[in-house]
């Protein structure tokens, strides 16, 4: 459960580290999101001379989330933190060339195929 105001992890290497939810997209009134679900933020830290900066504000991708995620299947998954994957534009595709740790396969389920080929480990 991804809420405005929560900071996450960028589980890439576009530079930014941290970054804060500042609006849940899908919906006029959506109140929370989940894996697979778009957000805009605003980066919070970020790694200096690299393609995102402090204060910029950036759409991205969850990809793991703390809160148990139920899957279609009935099994739940949950992971130890909360991240996301920077996106390029208004595209489904990712800004960085690398993502970092696992990734729950509802990623590629949602349309975001390129996001999936970059993980190290679909869960």
């Amino acid at each position: 459960m991804i809420q405005p105001r929560t900071m996450l992890k960028v589980a890439d290497n576009t530079g930014a580290k941290i970054i804060q939810c500042a609006r849940v997209l899908d919906g006029s009134n959506k109140k929370y999101a989940q894996i697979g679900d778009v957000i805009v933020g605003t980066v919070k830290e970020a790694e200096p001379r690299r393609a995102v900066k402090k204060h910029d504000v950036v759409k991205a991708v969850i990809i793991r989330q703390k809160k148990n995620f139920r899957r279609r299947d009935g099994t739940y998954i949950r992971f130890d933190d909360n991240a996301c994957v920077i996106l390029e534009g208004k595209t489904k595709d990712p800004k960085g060339g690398r993502i970092l740790g696992p990734m729950a396969r509802e990623i590629k389920e949602k349309g975001f195929e390129k996001v999936a080929a970059l993980a190290e480990e679909l869960i």
